[in-house]
């Protein structure tokens, strides 16, 4: 079941791709010979306009085949035949789609669930932050760059980490007044697990895990869910955030008890000192939103998803991430399987709000890597088409084409690696 759940999420969030395609084509009067939804064999088809629509046997995804998209064709419906920026916006729209479909579902769900503001929870004494901030204060800014998320936050000091004696300039908001200050980071006694978890009533699964603390040491993984510490039951991300918050973490070892694919696993860690720090708690501040709030925090909720694609690219690029941190097909069928069994308790609503909260994540995921400008995809031909803009010529078809070959090729070879460490990542 969890697996035809993850076929039929990637295969919408795919087939909307297509629709981008295919409707730009219609409308810059490129014939499309094919529109199917799904791969291989045709289970049933029907012409109509020109274009072949099909049924395949294969519930994965989808296509959308043009005329002359490959080769010269002397006929006036054939891609090649049209204009440099009508083409751009077929295959531009690809990826548009892909982060118009994310926008809708985040109206749905922040419609439904209200959003994370950045909101302070406690204030530690004899701390850099004692004095400039208090409890109830609204982050808005992070050295200058806008939050609006507590998401946004996280990933901030996540991307650019807390040093001791570099200031922080922060921008709060008090009482409906706007403040500034500048927080001094030292050393404090703040200890760590070293991990990130599902926030709200949901189960608290692990959505990130530090390495060369605590929790990554001990072999726990991103998915896994911790269901008891020292003895108290977790049954949500809030019961988990509560309890810290109850019992900070201190030098003294901590028991754990946390599910993995069914299996309820034991462990204690002893945490971590943390040495720089501003004395800050970061808490979960959901609250009703008007209808333009719901507009506004829908725009926040898709750029976050945008950015930390773009950033967490970056960090791979630099080599601050590893290609095990890559996830492919069966990767995004286990993690849906996770969201799925971690939010049965809980009803359908909280299932399906789970995975459209999961799909705007892959969708703008999707809209991103297709943009990048890597041959044989999306963005590989959006450049080819920017410099026959330029050079007012197009690039000579066979080039292109040798260019696109190999892309293809080393991605072949990636997704292979990719699933490979899929599998490894699941059975361990």
């Amino acid at each position: 079941m969890n697996i035809l759940v993850a076929i039929l999420v990637v295969g919408i969030i795919i087939i909307i791709h297509e629709l981008g395609h295919f409707l730009l084509a219609k409308k810059n009067g490129i014939t499309v010979t094919e529109f199917s939804v799904g791969l291989g064999p045709r289970i049933a088809s029907f012409v109509k306009g020109g274009t072949r629509y099909s049924l395949k046997i294969f519930p994965f995804g989808g296509s959308c085949m043009m005329l002359g998209e490959d080769e010269t064709v002397e006929d006036e419906g054939a891609f090649h035949k049209k204009g440099v920026w009508a083409r751009f916006s077929v295959i531009f729209a690809g990826a548009f789609f892909n982060f118009v479909l994310a926008f809708i579902l985040a109206l749905i769900v922040v419609g439904a669930e209200g959003i994370d503001l950045p909101q302070v929870v406690k204030v530690r004494g004899n701390s850099p932050a004692e004095g400039k901030l208090m409890e109830g204060d609204m982050i808005k800014k992070i050295n200058g760059k806008s939050i609006h998320l507590l998401r946004e936050m996280d990933m901030e000091f996540y991307f650019n980490p807390i040093q001791e004696g570099v200031p922080i300039e922060v921008t709060y908001e008090r009482d409906g007044k706007i403040g500034t200050t500048s927080i001094v980071p030292a050393k404090l006694e703040t200890y760590l697990l070293g991990c990130n978890y599902e926030p709200g009533l949901g189960k608290a699964t692990l959505v990130a895990v530090t390495e060369d603390f605590p929790l990554a040491e001990s072999g726990l993984m991103i998915g896994d869910t911790i269901v008891e510490i020292n003895g108290v039951t977790v049954k949500s991300g809030d019961d988990l955030s509560n309890y810290l918050n109850q019992f900070p973490l201190t030098g003294e070892p901590v028991s754990l008890k946390y599910e993995r694919d069914g299996e309820i696993k034991e462990v204690t860690v002893t945490p971590k000192l943390y040495a720089s720090g501003i004395g800050i708690g970061w808490g979960f501040s959901y609250q009703d939103l008007s209808p333009l709030e719901v507009i506004k925090y829908s725009y926040h909720e898709v750029k976050f998803n945008i950015t930390s694609t773009i950033k967490s690219i970056g960090f791979l690029i630099r080599g601050k991430l590893g290609l095990d941190d890559l996830a492919g097909p069966v990767g995004i069928v286990n993690y849906v399987g996770q969201v799925v069994d971690g939010s049965k308790e809980y009803g359908l609503k909280v299932i399906v709000l789970n995975l459209m909260q999961f799909s705007i994540m892959i969708s703008a995921n999707l809209g991103v890597i297709n943009l990048l400008p890597i041959p044989a995809m999306d963005g590989g031909r959006l450049v080819f088409l920017l410099i026959e803009a330029i050079r007012r010529k197009p690039v000579p078809k066979e080039k292109e084409a040798m260019v696109h070959l190999v892309g293809m090729a080393a991605l072949m070879v990636l997704m292979v690696f990719v699933l490979f460490n899929d599998i490894r990542n699941i059975f361990g």
